[in-house]
């Protein structure tokens, strides 16, 4: 850390070299405690933590002093830098060979009883830890975690410098327009009853600076989604944002593999092989029930549809007529490691993903099954055998649509694989998914929405079927997976504005909604649009990853808890009327449950 006139370094930057040399210290009072005729400060900043020794026979009046600090008081500190003694060496801490022999001590500020300790090992609650971010965030741990994120930010900046990208900020003020995810929205006091909406991303944004001329755009930008949340999502997030003219596909992806090579190589010092291994969405739901695999263990599934037609058993016989499949997975030495409690435990986990039921079999001294009985002993060996299974093996099977068996058993996948420790965590496995559907058919809403957003380009061998059969268009569209986790994604865009037009009709717009609220856009094409394509990445879930965090909340500095509210300053909070008059907005009284 560099010197100020208050400080000659950082706690943790004291080091042999310094031995003799009288230094100046500033920082907290991780510990204080007297042994006998000396007292022993561990004093802390973000750099680390260093010994400072007050010794009672040559200063009594700092001794006295250091009667009344407490932990987390932030002292200045003036001594001279000492060799420890051989036995007292710490090999484990950075400053471990050193300490400083305290001549003056100034006490800068006090501190009250903190409600948890500043300790990465104390168990403390979330809520706590929200609540009183600003001490949570002096632990080492969420220190590292920021500083984490600091080097990435900063060799992604390096990276895409190198490569003449030019970072452009786009508006925090947007048009509110459907698709994606809830909008937050801001009320305009100029324009009464109209609304700015908060960015989902700088989509439309960075495809007109495209048209602009730009080339190359880049930026780490602020994004908002009024979204439910979970481990890795927030309301608030922040996006590695790319777009590329003049290129396809494999541009793009060439483009940002590197640009992960380089971050790996720099933040935390692993080398990625490159090129990356594709595999297509059809591929990775097929082999791991999921657009977002985990290659980092085996236990793929299997169809096994044709051996499990050959019994009497309705519910496998019933989900292959109605056009769905009967999928398996094999767990190796699993008929030892499951009792019975845990294979119904099992059957949950697929029923949470619209199952209806786990089939199974273990094959330990005995074959046990419960659908055994529905089977000739010829066929109920042939099932196992398509399923990959041998003596000592557990398999389980899910029979039900497509989508729903890949997906159910997927889950069950990871289940398993986290149960019996199958993920290496020292390995990172990074991967594109590419080739994805355009469209995804929703049930709820009777027609096809984009399953990335409707900017993405169809793959122009699949045009013919934009109208007579669009759900089986795929697009060109790819996402990149690190163990598992989405971490960001991207496709190659619509430059032609008739396309663009066939694209929305097939999302259900009328011409006259498509140009209401994207009417900005299609004006733009219309002036020369170059062919291009973009990804974007969220920062948050790569320092999670890279950080080996379990939430993107440990690498944000301050996040919100799990119903988007911030716990430190009490936000979301009323405001006062007067605000809400200058804006034209009325609350309206909450329904009572006999008005609803």
């Amino acid at each position: 850390m560099k010197a100020t006139h208050m400080r000659t370094c950082g706690c943790g930057d004291v080091n042999q070299t310094q031995v003799g040399e009288s230094i100046t210290l500033c920082g907290w009072t991780q510990r204080c405690r007297k042994l006998g005729g000396l007292v022993f400060i561990a004093l802390r900043d973000r750099s680390g933590v260093v010994q400072i020794i007050v010794d009672e026979s040559e200063r009594p009046d700092l001794v006295a002093l250091c009667g009344g600090i407490k932990n987390e008081f932030v002292l200045q500190v003036t001594g001279a830098v000492a060799l420890r003694g051989e036995r007292d060496i710490n090999p484990d801490m950075k400053t471990g060979y050193v300490e400083v022999h305290a001549q003056a001590i100034n006490i800068l500020s006090a501190a009250q009883t903190l409600p948890f300790p500043i300790d990465d090992q104390v168990g403390v609650s979330d809520e706590l830890r929200m609540k009183y971010r600003f001490l949570d965030l002096r632990r080492p741990q969420m220190q590292q975690n920021l500083m984490l994120r600091h080097r990435l930010s900063k060799a992604v900046r390096d990276f895409f410098d190198q490569e003449g990208f030019l970072e452009i900020e786009t508006p925090m003020l947007v048009r509110s327009t459907p698709e994606g995810a809830r909008d937050y929205l801001v009320p305009s006091r100029m324009q009464r009853g109209a609304f700015y909406a908060l960015p989902q991303s700088p989509q439309l944004y960075k495809q007109l600076l495209m048209v602009a001329g730009m080339d190359r755009y880049v930026q780490i930008v602020r994004c908002f989604r009024d979204e439910a949340l979970r481990a890795d999502r927030q309301p608030e997030f922040t996006q590695i944002d790319v777009e590329m003219s003049y290129v396809t596909a494999q541009d793009v992806m060439d483009v940002n593999e590197r640009l992960m090579a380089h971050v790996f190589a720099q933040t935390i010092g692993y080398k990625l092989q490159l090129p990356l291994p594709r595999m297509t969405w059809k591929d990775a739901m097929q082999r791991y029930g999921s657009d977002k695999p985990d290659t980092r263990f085996g236990l793929e599934l299997v169809d096994v549809s044709d051996a499990a037609i050959k019994g009497e058993f309705g519910v496998f016989n019933n989900a292959v007529a109605n056009g769905g499949c009967v999928k398996a997975i094999c767990l190796e030495d699993g008929a030892a490691k499951l009792s019975r409690r845990d294979i119904d435990a099992l059957g949950e986990v697929v029923k949470t993903y619209r199952a209806k039921g786990l089939a199974w079999a273990t094959w330990g001294d005995t074959l046990k099954s419960p659908i055994a009985k529905f089977f000739s002993e010829d066929a109920f060996a042939a099932l196992l055998a398509q399923a990959g299974a041998k003596q000592g093996d557990a398999v389980f099977f899910v029979a039900d649509s497509w989508d729903t068996a890949v997906t159910a058993l997927g889950q069950l996948r990871l289940e398993l694989g986290r149960r019996f420790h199958m993920m290496d965590e020292n390995v990172y496995n990074v991967l594109w998914v590419t080739e994805f559907p355009l469209l995804e058919y929703s049930q709820e809403e009777g027609r096809y929405k984009a399953m990335h957003h409707p900017f993405t380009s169809p793959m122009l061998e699949d045009l013919d079927m934009l109208e007579s059969d669009p759900g089986k268009v795929r697009a060109e569209a790819y996402d990149l997976v690190i163990n598992g986790v989405e971490a960001g994604g991207g496709s190659i865009r619509i430059h032609d504005s008739a396309l663009q037009m066939r694209a929305f009709r097939a999302l259900g717009f009328t011409e006259e909604q498509a140009r209401e609220q994207f009417g900005f856009l299609l004006s733009a094409f219309a002036y020369g649009t170059p062919p291009h394509g973009g990804c974007a990445f969220g920062l948050d879930r790569v320092a999670m990853l890279l950080g080996g965090a379990e939430t993107i909340r440990d690498m944000i500095a301050f996040p919100k808890a799990q119903n988007a509210s911030d716990l430190m300053t009490q936000a979301p909070a009323p405001v006062d009327p007067r605000q809400l008059e200058e804006l034209f907005i009325e609350i309206a009284p909450e329904a009572h449950e006999d008005e609803a």
